[in-house]
């Protein structure tokens, strides 16, 4: 596992809390971010996936 994957994942969770907060609260901005924030996690959690099938292909 790689920083990408970690920081993503971290990202995502973060983002999930964020949104479910902002449902509770009733702040559509803050679901908005929550959600940005789950994008932007998978996404580099996807490329640190990426990273880490590379390497393990150059073995």
């Amino acid at each position: 596992m790689n920083k990408n994957q970690v920081n993503g994942s971290l990202k995502d969770a973060a983002g999930k809390v964020q949104e479910e907060v902002g449902k509770l609260v009733g702040s559509k901005e803050q679901q908005v971010k929550g959600l940005g924030k789950q994008i932007t996690g998978n996404a580099e959690k996807s490329y640190g996936d990426a990273k880490e099938i590379i390497k393990d292909a150059n073995k």
